[in-house]
């Protein structure tokens, strides 16, 4: 890669998502750069791709991002994608929900992705480009104790549409991706047993979790030459969860 290569920010970058699809786009010759609060996990991702430009911040400080780009466009010259693969997992219904996971869930899951979109959108403009959000099945499909989470990526989905009406004109594209439960670290907790791992896998049709590769393709795609006319689209990564129903096993 060098000056003429595209850069990409990556918000959550160390997740099990966001640091699948800086690998992905580190091979395929893109100047990766991302942020997360993960100090030791930056460090080693930082080994792991050279030349990789990773930071430590806080997704949900306005102030923060708002640095961090600013900080990207200055030492690479520009901007030419933003994936915000931030977020939080809270599983819960409304009575055993408190207050403020509630408003942590919301800060964790929407206000981020805001504040990613008001300030990485800006330097993305001046060229054209791309932004994907992750999203979730909840924000489609009810699912029982997830209404902090349905909410928060609900309100991606709306972002998203009305950024992409917003930009359009700009040459600036903004979609999402909606995975169904994916084997990541974030998730672990709902994948700790032989029991609980199947019982997860039932739930969707394709018989299995996903994997992060699965989503990071779809996000890779829609940063590419050959997704360059999608946008205001919100991709179902989800073994079929949302939208199918197979043939009960008699």
């Amino acid at each position: 890669m060098d000056d003429t290569s595209p850069v990409v920010l990556i918000a959550g970058v160390t997740g099990g998502i966001g640091s699948t699809v800086a690998r992905k786009l580190h091979a395929a010759g893109w100047r990766v750069a991302g942020f997360a609060r993960d100090l030791g996990r930056l460090g080693a991702l930082s080994g792991e791709l050279s030349g990789a430009d990773l930071s430590a911040a806080e997704a949900t400080d306005p102030e923060a991002v708002e640095r961090v780009v600013r900080d990207v466009v200055e030492r690479h010259g520009r901007l030419d994608a933003y994936v915000h693969a931030v977020g939080t997992i809270l599983v819960k219904n409304a009575q055993q929900t408190t207050v403020e996971e509630w408003r942590s869930t919301l800060d964790a899951n929407l206000n981020s992705a805001f504040y990613g979109l008001k300030h990485a959108v800006a330097p993305i403009q001046r060229q054209g480009g791309s932004l994907v959000f992750v999203s979730s099945v909840a924000a489609r499909t009810g699912l029982a104790s997830h209404e902090a989470i349905g909410a928060s990526k609900a309100g991606i989905e709306g972002l998203v549409r009305s950024a992409a009406a917003s930009y359009a004109s700009r040459n600036v594209r903004v979609n999402a991706v909606a995975p169904g439960l994916v084997d990541t670290p974030l998730a672990r907790p709902l994948l700790g047993s032989d029991a609980a791992r199947a019982f997860s896998e039932k739930l969707h049709p394709l018989g299995r979790v996903g994997r992060p590769e699965n989503i990071a393709g779809v996000i890779a795609w829609l940063l590419s030459e050959e997704g360059s006319w999608v946008t205001g689209e919100v991709w179902s990564v989800d073994g079929g969860m949302a939208n199918v129903r197979p043939r009960p096993k008699v």
